[in-house]
């Protein structure tokens, strides 16, 4: 039992010595040219429940940036005993629109007070960083532990006031390929619709739109056709599931759907149903079947799909997937 604590000892010891090795650290005279954070009352963070403070945004390359504090250490990546210091790329919506990657080096500063110098943080390998769609923040878990940042000797903080710098330098620029995310929901967004048309046997329009229903952050209609559609015109009811406003997706993304869809049997529950899945996309906005239930089945006074002259449709949506592009 010792000695797997000492194994797992070490381990720990090396680990930490090897994110240490990947930063360096080192004194400037200059202070930092692109962006400078003077925080006040700087105790009074933790104490107001402050957890992470964003800075303002400031330019550097052509680009807007932002700092990201976490004085207490980033609890998301179980950060204990230092602060953490991050930099973000603001514009993120044209990462996605270009594909943009962008390529900076970058480097922290801490004003040392006492002796009106800075500490420089920076990749010990001052390697550049890739700014992308699928990361856009980056920086240090440990920029340095909260001990020596809180030792006066140092000059970090004094009268409870600090200073942070960055300096951000873009070495490349690149434009990549299209990219794709598909979400895959656990448990499907489901939602049933119920169509009811009176008069029926009065209707002059070549097909009927229902109202709109909503269902996976998407409106839906049903569409019937009384005297069918295509290959079913003239002999059958068409019946189709379309999304309302196609070119309210994305360019390019597209959603699973399962959907059922029934002509209510108003006697004897005996209903008709189709069930089919179906990417929904703005090149295939519809679904569903020109031969749904023929003419004569329809209207026969025992089927009860025309009671009183009314018809009731149902539609039951559920949506599995949603691929969209980044």
């Amino acid at each position: 039992m010792a000695t797997l604590v000492s194994d797992n000892l070490d381990a720990h010891i090396l680990c930490m010595l090897v994110k240490f090795a990947e930063v360096e650290r080192s004194i400037s005279d200059t202070a930092p040219c692109h962006y400078i954070l003077k925080i006040q009352s700087f105790s009074l963070l933790s104490k107001n429940g402050i957890e992470k403070y964003e800075s303002g945004e400031f330019q550097a390359g052509g680009y807007k940036w932002k700092l990201v504090l976490y004085p207490n250490g980033n609890r998301s990546r179980n950060v204990k005993e230092h602060l953490s210091l991050y930099l973000v790329f603001v514009d993120v919506s044209s990462l996605f629109r270009h594909g943009l990657e962008v390529h900076a080096d970058f480097r922290f500063f801490l004003l040392d007070q006492s002796k009106d110098n800075y500490l420089v943080v920076h990749d010990a390998k001052e390697k550049s960083r890739r700014f992308h769609r699928l990361k856009h923040q980056w920086g240090f878990d440990q920029l340095i532990p909260i001990r020596s940042f809180n030792d006066i000797s140092n000059g970090y903080l004094l009268d409870d006031t600090c200073v942070f710098g960055a300096e951000v330098f873009i070495t490349k620029e690149t434009s990549s390929g299209r990219a794709e995310c598909l979400s895959v929901m656990k448990d499907g967004i489901s939602c049933k619709h119920v169509w009811k048309i009176e008069n029926f046997s009065k209707l002059e329009s070549e097909y009927l739109e229902s109202q709109a229903f909503f269902s996976g952050d998407q409106n839906w209609k049903i569409q019937l056709y009384p005297k069918g559609r295509r290959h079913g015109s003239g002999t059958h009811i068409s019946l189709y599931l379309a999304l309302e406003d196609p070119v309210t997706l994305t360019a390019g993304s597209k959603m699973f759907v399962e959907f059922t869809l029934r002509v209510l049997d108003q006697m004897q529950s005996r209903h008709i149903a189709g069930k089919v899945s179906h990417w929904f996309s703005e090149s295939s906005p519809e679904s569903g079947w020109a031969k749904f239930v023929s003419l004569p089945y329809f209207h026969h006074t025992g089927a009860g799909c025309l009671v009183k002259d009314i018809c009731m449709v149902e539609a039951e949506v559920i949506v599995h997937a949603v691929a969209s592009i980044l």
